[in-house]
């Protein structure tokens, strides 16, 4: 059974209905409705296979699961090169932010020196889907022990109209001012973002658990 068929095994049409809907961009008749939960089961199942490898090297796939589950394939690579390579294979093939989202490969926090020079590189990119996995990685990888204050300006600095990039940068934003706060207040404060994005990343950081009461209160005066 190939991965196709065994995505449609497990479709729903009613869960396809309202997948549609947090998808807009993408043309509904290539959604199945398949759970994220089935999409793992079935990426785990033929990890490590021939069909598996066959999959990955076999772009553009036809349908949005088959997108995640070629995400979910590539975040169990356990060598770093190899997990790259896949990577940059595949993601001038994402057309939407749940499969540019949903996946984040284990071995990246395992090589944060040699990630770095490649999440800049696609940070910068022209295509919204690469430079949003760019963000994603550095949001979700260098607001720690690794973080850098210039690492927000890779971030602020970025342009362009696309709504999807610049919840981006909004998203980024309202998580660093949870984990790194200091370096980050200052751009809220001097307006460093687009108007849009600073007052979303404002209002995420005030819906975040993780941001303080204090934190908040200032936050909504600088709306």
């Amino acid at each position: 059974m190939s991965i196709y068929d065994r995505l449609a095994a497990c479709h729903d049409d009613a869960y396809r209905e309202f997948q549609s809907k947090l998808v807009p961009n993408i043309n509904p008749g290539t959604i199945l409705g398949v759970r994220t939960p089935d999409m793992r089961r079935i990426a785990k199942e033929v990890y490590g296979t021939k069909e598996a490898e066959e999959f990955l090297a076999t772009l553009p796939h036809g349908c949005y699961e088959e997108n995640l589950v070629h995400f979910f394939l590539i975040a169990m690579i356990r060598d770093f090169d190899g997990c790259v390579a896949a990577v940059e294979h595949f993601l001038p093939y994402i057309d939407c932010w749940p499969v540019c989202d949903q996946s984040s490969p284990k071995v990246f926090s395992k090589n944060h020196e040699r990630l770095l020079p490649l999440v800049k590189k696609w940070i910068d990119s022209d295509h919204v889907y690469t430079s949003r996995f760019g963000m994603r990685m550095l949001m979700n990888e260098y607001l720690g022990e690794d973080f850098r204050p210039e690492y927000l300006d890779w971030v602020a600095s970025k342009e362009g109209e696309d709504y999807y990039l610049r919840m981006m940068v909004a998203w980024y934003f309202a998580t660093s001012l949870a984990k790194q706060y200091d370096a980050s207040i200052v751009y809220i404060e001097q307006r460093k973002l687009e108007p849009w994005t600073h007052r979303k990343a404002i209002q995420k950081a005030i819906e975040s658990y993780r941001v303080s009461k204090e934190h908040k209160e200032y936050l909504r005066t600088l709306r």
